[in-house]
């Protein structure tokens, strides 16, 4: 019984996408932490906003 559990790989897809999630996650806010820290959270969601608008990103 054992070692039908041991073979078992049904869950170990989800353990994969789970761990490349977190990975993901961590490089993201290693990333953001300068652009947040130098400015604030307003002036961080507006300028995405105009990035995203298509006037230019500056």
């Amino acid at each position: 019984m054992f070692t039908k559990f041991l073979k078992d790989e049904s869950g170990a897809h989800v353990v994969e996408y789970a761990l490349i999630i977190a990975i993901v996650s961590i490089a993201l806010v290693l990333a953001l932490q300068p652009l947040l820290i130098a400015a604030g959270f307003e002036s961080v969601i507006a300028r995405v906003v105009v990035c995203l608008s298509g006037s230019g990103c500056v």
